[in-house]
């Protein structure tokens, strides 16, 4: 096996190995070195460049924000979804896509998933659409684009807007489309764990300028800058107000400074971890006890997880027995119904059977660019001696 995934350049981690690792190269510490020996810390032009280096991969224009929360939450504020609009989206995601629309005051209505990618399934979104839905927000699950062009329709018909919460997919892209042009608005993240990271930071794109414009004035709390905008522009030279709410969501140019020179590395990342993703399929392809991550026809992943699909109620067991190891597996996510924040709200389980079956399998062996092809070999071993597979 190790022949069928070589090894990178370096990762000098053996003991123990993660579920993900940010990669940090000497040309990733000095820009961010540079940053700290100029003007700039907060914003600054690297911001700008940041942006444009993003809007250039996505194919849409790019605010970058603080984190993918922020991300999420800058979308919907920019959106205008607040109380009586309903969100309709996945479970099957990290708490934040649903709880920052929670927020606003919006309604979350959850949704089940496509029984293989685990992606929101469009026909049981088009179900639950009422005349209240205000955003469909599909979730790129493990770097799987969702179904981009039945979604957007559906929202579209509905007058909605469609959200792509792309946190696992940047680089990716569906039907040959870059992922960042596909949805109405779609949010990044850049956390270390994700394919690309500014230590914390994420980022909007659009087409629509006007749902940009009230993303950028949102993570700035709301700021009005131009006297052509302003309600009293012969206050003086220094006024600026603020029209409506926003936060401090910006991201600094010392982070953008890393996010450009990480951004120049993506295409190595997205090959490293395309390798690695079939390695452990051919490795666990005569496994009957478990099922590798699918990938449609159309679609260009960037993965971000390997979701590993363990049947017969082993997954917990599998889970600790690796992590004994110090293969330090992951469950990526419990289903965000089950949280006691939604629980309280009324969110009952048994609503999303599909993802609820999907969590009670799931396990994310260890993805990310600088595992070696013996560390790809010892997690592939150590599953299939599990099963009692040499």
């Amino acid at each position: 096996m190790s022949g069928a995934c070589p090894d990178p350049p370096s990762w000098r981690h053996s003991q123990p190995l993660p579920y993900g690792r940010q990669s940090v190269s000497e040309r990733d510490i000095a820009a961010v070195v540079e940053i700290l020996q100029g003007d700039w810390l907060t914003t600054g032009p690297a911001v700008g460049r940041f942006e444009e280096a993003l809007s250039d991969l996505a194919g849409a224009p790019a605010v970058v924000v603080s984190s993918g929360t922020a991300a999420l939450h800058t979308a919907y504020a920019a959106a205008g979804i607040g109380p009586g609009d309903e969100v309709v989206t996945s479970p099957l995601t990290f708490v934040a896509t649903a709880a920052t629309a929670a927020m606003l005051g919006a309604t979350v209505v959850f949704v089940d998933v496509e029984p293989d990618t685990g992606n929101i399934d469009a026909d049981a979104a088009a179900a639950a659409m009422t005349r209240s839905t205000a955003a469909i927000t599909g979730v790129d699950y493990a770097g799987h684009p969702v179904e981009a062009d039945a979604l957007s329709r559906l929202a579209h018909k509905h007058g909605a807007v469609f959200v792509e919460d792309a946190a696992h997919s940047i680089g990716g892209s569906w039907q040959g489309r870059p992922v960042g042009s596909l949805a109405d608005l779609t949010t990044f993240s850049f956390y270390p764990t994700k394919n690309l990271t500014t230590a914390e930071g994420g980022a909007i794109t659009s087409t629509d300028d006007d749902l940009l414009e009230r993303a950028r004035r949102f993570r700035n709390h709301g700021l009005v800058r131009n006297p052509a905008e302003q309600r009293e522009p012969t206050e003086g030279g220094w006024h600026q107000e603020v029209h409506s709410f926003g936060l401090n969501y910006r991201l600094p140019d010392v982070l953008c400074a890393l996010g450009i020179s990480q951004l120049a590395r993506l295409a190595v990342f997205k090959s490293r971890r395309a390798a690695i993703i079939k390695a452990y399929n051919q490795a666990f392809a005569d496994l009957d006890a478990v099922s590798t991550p699918p990938c449609r026809e159309g679609a260009d992943p960037m993965w971000h997880l390997y979701a590993l699909r363990v049947h017969d109620g082993r997954r917990a067991q599998l889970y600790d027995a690796l992590r004994a190891q110090g293969i330090l597996v992951q469950v990526n996510y419990l289903p965000v119904h089950w949280h006691p924040v939604f629980a309280d709200l009324g969110y009952r389980r048994g609503i999303c059977p599909r993802a609820e079956q999907f969590y009670a399998q799931q396990l994310s062996l260890p993805l990310f660019p600088e595992m070696t092809g013996n560390d790809v070999e010892r997690v592939a071993s150590a599953v299939r001696a599990f099963f009692g597979q040499p």
